[in-house]
């Protein structure tokens, strides 16, 4: 399979470097506005054709699917531009600005007939996926009860300093996230609700969030915050606590995965430091691999991914659902939006 990257910006790179691990798999292109950040990246990964307009790459074609690493308001024709370009789509989250873009996206690649798949990669860490295949083999008995939390005091603005700049920030960018783990786990959401805060006084968005989500049979709360000052720090682990009929599931700092039942089992779920990886971010680091190599998998086959288009706009929902009930007070129904 020959690939193409649109937006060579900080998390990107990680991109790059699971496209080179994978078998198989060539990134022929790059695109970037960025002359130098583009320079930079094709020297990095011996890419020799680099564009600084993305219809220009799609009008040149040789590759059979494009990674877009850009921000949400280029989603959508950057898509749109892959899908009559005719080539399968993996696109960075979040998805898009709004629902009805995001449903626009979903169509124009079930039109085509073509893969489109969130690189929604919380849900592919091996600590996450390891505590999955626990709860869906039945280690707990039926969930009824989750808590997925978020909670750091890490300086993500020094990498991502347009973080700062947004109205949204926490539920957009990370909440996310955890909102789609919650959904792997207990499933989609009837209503939800949700408040925010602005703690530091120096970025325009809210960085920490708490929302309250009703599944078909179970209850979850999500929490994220930004604002939390721990010793040690956790960043970026997401810690689980899951209780079923039959026990309870717990995922703590330190990835230390503990299922209570008829027996206690205590494991270590530690994810690996790749070679070109660096704690703290191994762990993202190596879902990045994990969830592209899927993507791979998925096209080959035929398969359908588990982060699908169309089921991100199920996750994609709980975001909006999420600022509509911390602006207005009351619970929302995701499926009404």
């Amino acid at each position: 399979m020959k690939g193409a990257l649109i937006g060579c910006g900080f998390f990107a790179q990680n991109q790059l470097h699971a496209w080179r691990d994978i078998d198989g798999v060539d990134i022929v292109a790059l695109c970037d506005q960025n002359a130098e950040r583009l320079g930079q990246s094709a020297g990095d990964f011996g890419i020799e054709r680099t564009y600084a307009d993305a219809a220009d790459m799609f009008a040149a074609g040789g590759f059979d699917f494009v990674d877009i690493a850009t921000t949400a308001p280029s989603h959508l024709p950057l898509v749109k531009m892959a899908t009559d370009a005719g080539v399968h789509i993996i696109c960075q989250k979040p998805f898009a600005q709004n629902l009805p873009d995001a449903r626009a996206m979903v169509a124009a690649a079930h039109s085509a007939n073509k893969t489109l798949m969130v690189h929604e990669n919380f849900r592919w860490q091996s600590p996450i996926q390891a505590a999955l295949k626990a709860v869906k083999s039945g280690a707990i008995g039926d969930p009824f009860f989750g808590r997925f939390s978020f909670r750091s005091g890490y300086d993500v603005f020094s990498g991502q300093p347009y973080l700062a700049e947004g109205a949204r920030f926490i539920i957009e960018d990370l909440g996310i996230h955890i909102l789609d783990i919650a959904r792997a786990f207990l499933g989609d959401v009837s209503q939800m609700s949700a408040t925010t805060q602005r703690v530091n006084p120096n970025i325009k968005g809210e960085d920490v969030a708490t929302m309250l989500l009703t599944h078909h049979g179970a209850t979850s709360v999500v929490d994220c915050s930004y604002a939390t000052r721990r010793s040690p720090e956790t960043f970026p682990q997401t810690l689980l606590e899951i209780d079923g009929t039959d026990g309870t599931l717990r995922l703590d700092a330190g990835y230390k995965l503990t299922i209570s039942g008829a027996q206690t089992v205590v494991r270590d779920v530690s994810p690996p430091v790749l070679s070109w990886a660096q704690t703290p971010w191994h762990n993202i680091q190596e879902s990045v691999l994990a969830i592209q190599q899927h993507f791979v998998d998925c096209v080959a086959s035929g398969r359908t991914p588990q982060t699908s288009g169309a089921d991100n706009l199920q996750t994609l929902a709980l975001v909006e659902a999420a600022y509509l009930s911390a602006a207005e007070g009351r619970t929302v129904s995701p499926r009404a939006l």
